[in-house]
Protein backbone atom coordinates (compact mmCIF):
# COMPACT_ATOMS: atom_id res chain seq x y z
CA UNK A 1 0.00 0.00 0.00
CA UNK A 2 2.66 2.54 0.94
CA UNK A 3 4.64 1.36 -2.64
CA UNK A 4 1.19 2.77 -4.38
CA UNK A 5 0.82 5.99 -2.29
CA UNK A 6 4.53 7.04 -2.96
CA UNK A 7 3.88 6.33 -6.50
CA UNK A 8 0.25 8.48 -6.71
CA UNK A 9 2.00 11.28 -5.09
CA UNK A 10 4.96 11.24 -7.26
CA UNK A 11 2.78 11.30 -10.48
CA UNK A 12 0.85 14.05 -8.90
CA UNK A 13 3.63 16.28 -7.51
CA UNK A 14 5.44 15.43 -11.78
CA UNK A 15 2.29 16.60 -13.44
CA UNK A 16 1.50 19.59 -11.32
CA UNK A 17 5.71 20.70 -11.63
CA UNK A 18 5.08 19.97 -15.41
CA UNK A 19 1.33 21.24 -16.20
CA UNK A 20 2.39 24.81 -13.53
CA UNK A 21 6.17 25.56 -14.51
CA UNK A 22 5.70 24.94 -18.09
CA UNK A 23 3.83 28.30 -18.27
CA UNK A 24 6.21 30.27 -16.72
CA UNK A 25 8.52 29.00 -19.24
CA UNK A 26 10.36 32.04 -20.70
CA UNK A 27 9.56 32.21 -24.71
CA UNK A 28 13.33 34.44 -24.88
CA UNK A 29 16.56 33.01 -26.19
CA UNK A 30 18.40 30.76 -24.07
CA UNK A 31 22.40 31.45 -23.76
CA UNK A 32 23.41 29.23 -26.60
CA UNK A 33 20.52 31.21 -29.15
CA UNK A 34 22.09 34.50 -27.72
CA UNK A 35 25.74 33.37 -28.27
CA UNK A 36 25.25 32.35 -31.65
CA UNK A 37 23.15 35.11 -32.58
CA UNK A 38 26.15 37.68 -31.79
CA UNK A 39 27.26 39.90 -34.95
CA UNK A 40 23.63 39.47 -36.79
CA UNK A 41 20.41 41.05 -36.65
CA UNK A 42 17.33 39.84 -37.08
CA UNK A 43 14.86 41.66 -39.07
CA UNK A 44 11.34 40.05 -39.82
CA UNK A 45 9.98 39.86 -43.24
CA UNK A 46 6.96 38.30 -44.98
CA UNK A 47 8.67 34.67 -44.87
CA UNK A 48 9.75 35.05 -41.13
CA UNK A 49 12.82 36.39 -39.78
CA UNK A 50 15.86 36.79 -41.59
CA UNK A 51 19.58 37.27 -40.40
CA UNK A 52 21.37 39.98 -41.61
CA UNK A 53 25.69 40.21 -40.60
CA UNK A 54 28.21 37.71 -39.46
CA UNK A 55 27.01 35.11 -36.97
CA UNK A 56 27.06 31.45 -36.42
CA UNK A 57 23.17 31.37 -36.48
CA UNK A 58 23.17 32.30 -40.47
CA UNK A 59 24.35 28.26 -41.19
CA UNK A 60 21.84 26.65 -38.55
CA UNK A 61 19.17 24.56 -40.59
CA UNK A 62 15.68 23.48 -39.39
CA UNK A 63 15.63 20.97 -37.60
CA UNK A 64 14.02 17.69 -38.75
CA UNK A 65 11.24 17.59 -35.99
CA UNK A 66 10.83 21.30 -35.70
CA UNK A 67 7.06 20.51 -37.51
CA UNK A 68 6.47 17.85 -34.67
CA UNK A 69 3.03 18.47 -32.70
CA UNK A 70 4.88 19.05 -29.64
CA UNK A 71 7.66 21.36 -31.18
CA UNK A 72 8.11 24.62 -29.42
CA UNK A 73 7.09 23.29 -26.46
CA UNK A 74 3.54 24.11 -27.43
CA UNK A 75 1.24 22.10 -29.20
CA UNK A 76 1.02 22.99 -32.60
CA UNK A 77 2.53 26.29 -32.25
CA UNK A 78 -0.21 27.64 -30.05
CA UNK A 79 0.13 29.77 -27.56
CA UNK A 80 -0.75 28.67 -23.78
CA UNK A 81 -0.11 25.01 -24.59
CA UNK A 82 2.77 25.00 -22.89
CA UNK A 83 1.83 23.06 -19.67
CA UNK A 84 -0.56 20.53 -21.88
CA UNK A 85 2.74 20.07 -23.76
CA UNK A 86 4.85 19.55 -20.54
CA UNK A 87 2.05 17.21 -19.40
CA UNK A 88 1.98 14.95 -22.60
CA UNK A 89 6.34 14.88 -22.32
CA UNK A 90 6.08 13.73 -18.75
CA UNK A 91 3.82 11.38 -19.04
CA UNK A 92 5.56 9.89 -22.40
CA UNK A 93 8.79 10.04 -20.69
CA UNK A 94 7.53 8.22 -17.72
CA UNK A 95 5.81 5.30 -20.02
CA UNK A 96 9.22 4.54 -22.00
CA UNK A 97 11.36 4.71 -19.19
CA UNK A 98 9.03 2.69 -16.83
CA UNK A 99 8.80 0.46 -19.87
CA UNK A 100 12.71 0.07 -20.11
CA UNK A 101 13.20 -0.37 -16.76
CA UNK A 102 10.68 -3.33 -16.56
CA UNK A 103 11.79 -5.12 -19.49
CA UNK A 104 15.61 -4.71 -17.89
CA UNK A 105 14.42 -6.02 -14.32
CA UNK A 106 12.13 -8.55 -16.68
CA UNK A 107 15.30 -9.59 -18.24
CA UNK A 108 17.63 -9.94 -15.10
CA UNK A 109 14.93 -12.00 -13.55
CA UNK A 110 14.54 -15.02 -16.11
CA UNK A 111 18.41 -14.52 -16.55
CA UNK A 112 18.67 -15.31 -12.62
CA UNK A 113 15.99 -18.10 -13.09
CA UNK A 114 18.45 -19.95 -15.54
CA UNK A 115 21.04 -19.89 -13.42
CA UNK A 116 19.50 -21.62 -10.96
Amino acid sequence: MKRWSFWLAFAAATLLIAGVVSYFASSSPDGLDSATLQGCEVTETVDGERLTGDCIAQHASEHALSTSPLADYSIGGQDGTGGIAGIIGVVVTVVIAGSAFWLIARSRRSAGDEQS
